[in-house]
């Protein structure tokens, strides 16, 4: 082919590459908040918050939902007063999953097997932290920064998200056996009833309470600690 000829060619093919039209991929669409997909109901999963309703809450002493805690904006929000709430449901083994956020200077908490009969939750169940940990005193104590298993065991630095972020909570509790994680990180791992359970709650102001973390199976809850503080996407299957 003569070079008249190659360069025409060439300069054919260049054309019909720069007229070829684009092809335009479309991200994936997010998950929209307090749903389950297809694929998290076929493995059990079921909502605890629909994103519209305080259906399946109640308040831990019995009295009337009647402030506090609303459904607003897609969350489950608490502002002042109302006290602590739990599930309608009682739950054994399971996973949970969770995303929060804390006002500037928030407390809060997530429950887990809580009895009935006590004169606050925290007297039987369980808590994960729920902190602003820059801006709240407990934040400088690992044992009761967010994520710890409050006053027993330890969160480590660098995972909580800051005021106004969301943070993703995992909670595993199958027989004696709890896992806490936080923002992808498993960061506490304990046994109910274990050698070192026992002695740390004998050193711990839960020795005053009996039942606390004695109950096999309970409610989840929910800490009215004062502050602002909001949660959606609360998702759970029991584990069989």
């Amino acid at each position: 082919m003569g070079d008249l000829m190659r360069r025409i060619t060439i300069a054919a093919l260049a054309g019909l590459i720069c007229v070829a039209p684009a092809v335009s991929v479309a991200p994936l669409a997010a998950q929209e908040h307090n749903t389950l997909t297809q694929a998290e109901r076929d493995s059990g999963w079921e909502l605890l918050f629909d994103g519209h309703s305080l259906d399946g809450w109640r308040r831990y002493d019995g009295e009337p939902m009647t402030g506090g805690w609303a459904a607003e904006s897609g969350t489950l929000t608490h502002s002042t007063g109302g006290r602590d709430i739990i599930t309608e449901a009682e739950y054994t083994d399971f996973e949970l999953t969770i995303e929060w956020k804390i006002s500037e200077g928030g407390n809060s908490g997530l429950f887990y097997r809580a009895a009935l009969g006590e004169e606050w939750v925290y007297h039987s169940a369980p808590e994960m932290q729920i902190l602003d940990d820059s801006g709240h005193a407990d934040g400088q104590n690992p044992v009761t920064s967010a994520g710890s298993n409050y006053a027993l065991h330890p969160a480590p630095r660098g995972l909580v998200h800051p005021v106004g972020e969301w943070n993703t909570v995992r909670l595993v509790v199958r027989g004696n056996a709890v896992e806490h994680w936080l923002n992808g990180t498993k960061i506490v791992m304990y046994e109910f009833g274990s050698p070192e359970w026992k002695e740390l709650v004998a050193a711990s102001k839960f020795s005053e309470f009996p039942a606390y973390g004695q109950a096999k199976s309970g409610h989840l809850g929910l800490q009215d600690h004062g502050n602002r503080v909001w949660f959606r996407d609360i998702k759970l299957r029991e584990l069989r």
